[in-house]
């Protein structure tokens, strides 16, 4: 039997009717979680569905980390709409992706805080899953029915590198996450993949704006470290043209500038802020020595009333006794006059 995959989906070459049944029961949990879009989304159904294609930018989408991708034609009320949904690695994954399939005429949206629409689009982003709309305008409603239904699902936050582009004259929807070379080599070329050092853990946000003299594109790259950062502000310095400044772990870079005044204005904007978080025990009340000691005798008076019921209840059972005529039986004890041995 031969195997091939495309995709997200199996191709079975068997060559006997044994082997086909073995592949069959073999891809069977396969087969049962391919879909990710549901049968049903509201009053719409679903009347088909399959696998994204990846075989373009496929060096993009693996920094990205894309794991799987399905499109879905929706169908109901005498509508019809196209739905897509790409699931990444992280939400990190997701920014990046987010950016870069953003129409360039799309307009921010409230249905979500990564959210961009046009006309006739609509591309949120949740979690570390990418979602687009072709032909319907998703409301809350019938969003939250589309995220209740998603699987592996990871909330983790997003990188704070974002909010280090400068708002200043940027031109809308130019912002670009990059993670790797191949992402570097779409949305800023002029910088070498060696000198971003990828391998240091660096990631980049890339974003365009407009100045009098011309349009600037600004990289700021993160480093794990103000050392790091520091090292490979050297190399991006021997970049011809380049104006560069570290601030803290952070090197913007700016390529070329057709006025070197406003592209020093620009990279005057870029300043670190560590955001420092200190991880301090919270004392309870049994930390607290005035709880202890009144705890103490709250468990002495426990004891006490306790002490003061079974002694009156050992004394009612003997009187009762007595009363009834067994007093002798009730006072009656063992005797093993061990002074006679």
């Amino acid at each position: 039997m031969q195997l091939r995959l495309w995709g997200r989906t199996p191709v079975l070459r068997p060559t006997s009717t044994s082997a086909r049944s073995a592949a069959i029961l073999l891809l069977l949990p396969v087969l049962a979680n391919a879909a990710i879009w549901p049968d049903q989304l509201g009053a719409f159904h679903r009347a088909s569905a399959k696998a994204v294609a990846s075989t373009t930018d496929q060096a993009l989408w693996d920094e990205y980390g894309l794991r799987e991708g399905e499109t879905a034609q929706y169908e109901g009320n005498g509508q019809k709409f196209t739905a897509t949904v790409w699931r990444l690695q992280d939400p990190t994954g997701a920014l990046g992706a987010f950016e870069w399939l953003r129409p360039p005429n799309a307009r921010p949206s409230a249905i979500a805080k990564l959210s961009a629409e046009t006309a006739t689009v609509t591309l949120l982003a949740h979690g570390n899953y990418l979602l687009r709309f072709e032909g319907y305008r998703p409301a809350a409603p019938f969003l939250t029915t589309v995220i209740e239904g998603l699987k592996q699902v990871d909330n983790s936050p997003l990188p704070t590198l974002v909010d280090y582009l400068p708002s200043q004259d940027l031109i809308p929807n130019s912002e670009r996450y990059v993670e790797g070379p191949a992402a570097l080599q779409r949305f800023d070329p002029g910088i070498p993949p060696s000198t971003a050092a990828f391998h240091l853990s660096a990631e980049a946000q890339v974003g365009s704006f407009h100045t009098p003299a011309g349009d600037l594109k600004l990289a700021i790259f993160s480093y794990p470290t103000p050392q790091i950062a520091r090292q490979q502000t050297v190399q991006f310095q021997q970049i011809a043209g380049a104006m560069v400044k570290r601030s803290g772990p952070l090197v913007a870079v700016i390529l070329a500038p057709p006025n070197p005044d406003a592209a020093e204005k620009l990279l005057s904007l870029i300043r670190y802020q560590a955001d420092i978080t200190l991880d301090e025990r919270v004392n309870t009340r049994r930390d607290n020595i005035g709880n202890l000691v009144i705890n103490a005798f709250v468990l002495i008076g426990i004891l006490l009333v306790f002490a003061l019921v079974s002694g009156l209840a050992f004394g009612s059972l003997r009187a009762f006794l007595r009363r009834g005529g067994r007093g002798d039986e009730a006072d009656a004890m063992i005797v093993l006059h061990l002074q006679d041995r």
